[in-house]
């Protein structure tokens, strides 16, 4: 899988059903250990709520786990796995609390409610892409500098950051399929005078 979504970093939103308040929060997460480690957290901060229902999805291994934390079977965590799932999302977690209201829900009650608490969760984070990559840097004159800009943008290559100095340094994220054709495409822009370092190359935010 050359590319994955997941959030960027904890969020948390709330509704109200028939007077029950439901919580739901997500988070990124990178192994089974952090996702174990937030579901602990949510329980210990909320744990005077009725349930606190989770589901959580990782990249390694396709690990897919959910509970429904004493609700009726079927009617917590597989709702909000199917939410995280349809939202393309993976490597996070979410744990939907619910504050028992005194009104049943009955099933059907449950399952819209507890992935309605995972979506208000999902909108609420800022979702990324990671996807395999590569760091470079590109270092050329000031001569040289408007037509480099200019390429890159017309590429739609991500311009991590640029310095003046003596000479200009550009360092730019390259995905992992796209790095023969950039090689090239400098090399042919440049004469073969501007030489891209690698940085270094692994799973980055694109």
């Amino acid at each position: 899988m050359p590319e994955y979504r997941t959030v960027s970093a904890f969020a948390e939103d709330e509704f109200t059903e028939k007077k029950s308040r439901f919580i739901g929060h997500i988070a990124p997460v990178q192994s089974e250990d952090e996702a174990i480690a937030f579901i602990n957290e949510m329980r210990a901060k909320y744990r005077d709520a009725t349930h606190n229902v989770y589901a959580y999805s990782l990249r390694e291994g396709q690990i897919r786990r959910a509970s429904d934390d004493g609700e009726p079977q079927g009617t917590g965590g597989v709702p909000v796995l199917n939410v995280i799932n349809g939202a393309e999302l993976t490597n996070v977690c979410c744990v939907v609390t619910r504050y028992f209201g005194g009104t049943l829900l009955g099933v059907g009650g449950l399952v819209r409610a507890y992935s309605e608490g995972a979506k208000i969760a999902v909108q609420a984070a800022k979702i990324k892409i990671m996807a395999q990559s590569a760091d470079f840097l590109l270092r050329c004159g000031y001569d040289f500098f408007g037509k480099l800009e200019y390429y890159l943008n017309e590429h739609g290559v991500l311009v991590l950051s640029t310095q003046f100095g003596e000479d200009v340094s550009t360092a730019v994220r390259i995905r992992k399929e796209e790095i023969p054709a950039f090689e090239h495409g400098i090399t042919e822009l440049s004469s073969g005078k501007l030489v891209p370092q690698l940085i270094s190359d692994g799973w980055n935010e694109m």
